[in-house]
């Protein structure tokens, strides 16, 4: 089993700045690759960003893309997503995943992730 434990959200001002933190437990995390991933009220879904166990390889959505920044702590199994620029329309519950097998590629589908934790809120007010 693979425990998910996100930290981080809050409420910050359009413009400002969030660090989120995942951190990663159980006998059964080895090497997984990790992603966020948000959702808003009504809304689906949405690919954040990704990053390999490594950290060698990343990924981000369109709405993450030159703002966002995806790191990973492998001594802490922990990964970041550092939100800079903030916009209300990034207003969302962010999850943090991860793969179930060790070295699985990233990917931007949250089909292809089996770990998820319970969600961090992040608002962005005007």
């Amino acid at each position: 089993q693979v425990h998910l434990v996100e930290s981080g959200g809050g409420l910050v001002q359009a413009g400002g700045s969030l660090r989120l933190s995942c951190a990663a437990s159980g006998r059964t995390f080895n090497k997984n690759a990790m992603a966020w991933f948000r959702q808003a009220p009504g809304k689906e879904r949405e690919f954040v960003a990704a990053i390999e166990w490594t950290g060698g390889s990343s990924q981000y959505g369109d709405s993450a893309e030159g703002r966002f920044i995806i790191s990973i702590d492998n001594a802490k199994n922990t990964v970041f997503l550092q939100m800079n620029s903030l916009k209300p329309e990034d207003t969302a519950v962010y999850y943090c995943a991860a793969r179930s097998r060790s070295f699985y590629p990233i990917s931007q589908r949250a089909r292809e992730y089996f770990y998820w934790g319970q969600g961090t809120q992040v608002t962005v007010s005007s």
